[in-house]
């Protein structure tokens, strides 16, 4: 029995099936580049669904949390830390907003900008108690938890998790009209991905953002941004509401925030909506922590240079030059902005997964029929070129 074979075993008998990975184990990373316990390497077309935008063990990230492990990593919010000041005031610049409530996983991300609207909705824009709504939109991906799979429309995110959890109001991506007909007096937040990931990188109708925006502004109502996954440099700007050049009322952060090192998350907003907390109202043991602070200041640090937005601007462009190339009568569509790409097949895309990794690609599919392409923003051109080219393969099988 291989190494691979034997790790996988263990995983299979004593992991909860909850994912299903590639037959392959990651031993080391570098860059855009992975290799397995039996020394094969690859290139990484994913990037842990953005979480790596800046690359495997990038330096500066690495450095930056060898330095914090070396002094302090947890007191818990019960103290301050000489990290935690300078982190929220730094995203709060990064983001044009008054102030940051870090957490840790993305998931959490969302639920605090949930309670932050619902909070928002009851004290300052004075809805009846009880009847607050948000409004969320079919194809939707933010999490995992109880809350957010009960206005998911997937039905392996959804299904027998129930009872589940009233006040949303779930509405067509990119129809207008049906989410103005959705909006009332008591809808407190407008919960949107400026591209859906999990739903297979769709891109809304152009102008739709900016309707949002509109909406939520003449209702009253915060516009929330969830750039957790196409953030932070991934579609070739800071954040994907620019390519509208729309500003929301919260964004919610995440992934790449991280590194790729550790769980980092935050909600940023202004002083008038995340205001509404008082001490005792919502927290997280870990959530800006030391050693998440020091990461997430590097992180803030290398994007304030333009360079890793540039490069997936740049190297996004061929990238989609490249796909639309692809054989129409294999690929049907290809969605996406920057370096990031949903790749619509006509038949299953999992086989194509495989046969992508067997040529030293790791890519992957979500629902059925679209292959994923997310490759860290370090990717080097020549490395991108030889990976679409696998892909061409790949999908002639």
């Amino acid at each position: 029995m291989t190494a691979t074979e034997q790790l996988r075993a263990m995983s299979e008998e004593h992991s909860a099936h909850n994912y299903h990975p590639l037959p392959i184990v990651v031993a080391d990373a570098e860059g855009a580049w992975l290799t397995d316990v039996e020394g094969r390497r690859y290139l990484d077309m994913l990037a842990a669904y953005s979480a790596v935008n800046f690359g495997h063990r990038n330096p500066r990230l690495v450095a930056a949390a060898r330095r914090q492990l070396e002094r302090v990593t947890l007191v818990s919010r019960a103290f301050d830390h000489d990290q935690f000041g300078p982190f929220v005031t730094e995203l709060a610049e990064l983001c044009g907003k008054d102030m940051v409530l870090p957490m840790n996983s993305g998931a959490e991300a969302v639920e605090t900008a949930l309670k932050t609207a619902r909070k928002w909705g009851y004290e300052v824009k004075g809805v009846p108690s009880g009847e607050a709504n948000i409004i969320t939109f079919e194809g939707n991906f933010h999490g995992r938890t109880t809350t957010i799979v009960s206005f998911s429309t997937d039905p392996d995110a959804r299904d027998s998790y129930g009872p589940y959890t009233p006040g949303f109001r779930t509405v067509p991506y990119g129809d207008v009209d049906a989410l103005k007909a959705a909006m009332d007096a008591s809808t407190v937040g407008v919960l949107i991905e400026p591209i859906q990931g999990e739903a297979g990188v769709n891109v809304p109708p152009s102008g739709f953002l900016r309707a949002v925006r509109e909406l939520c502004t003449a209702n009253g109502t915060l516009m929330m941004a969830d750039e957790i996954q196409s953030g932070l440099g991934r579609t070739g700007t800071t954040f994907a509401v620019e390519h509208e050049n729309v500003v929301p009322d919260v964004y919610i952060l995440g992934k790449a925030l991280g590194g790729g090192i550790m769980p980092v998350s935050a909600v940023v907003a202004d002083r008038d909506v995340l205001g509404v907390f008082k001490p005792g109202q919502h927290g997280s043991t870990f959530g800006g922590n030391p050693l998440a602070c020091a990461i997430g200041r590097e992180v803030i640090a290398m994007l304030r240079t333009g360079e890793y937005q540039e490069r997936s601007r740049a190297l996004g462009a061929h990238l989609h030059d490249r796909l639309g190339r692809l054989p129409g009568d294999l690929v049907r569509e290809v969605r996406g902005r920057g370096l990031w790409a949903g790749v619509e097949l006509y038949g299953r895309a999992r086989p194509v997964s495989e046969r992508l990794m067997e040529l030293g690609v790791l890519a992957k599919e979500t629902h059925e029929t679209t292959l994923r392409l997310a490759p860290p923003l370090v990717v080097e051109r020549e490395d991108l070129d030889w990976a679409l080219d696998q892909l061409e393969a790949a999908l002639k099988g």
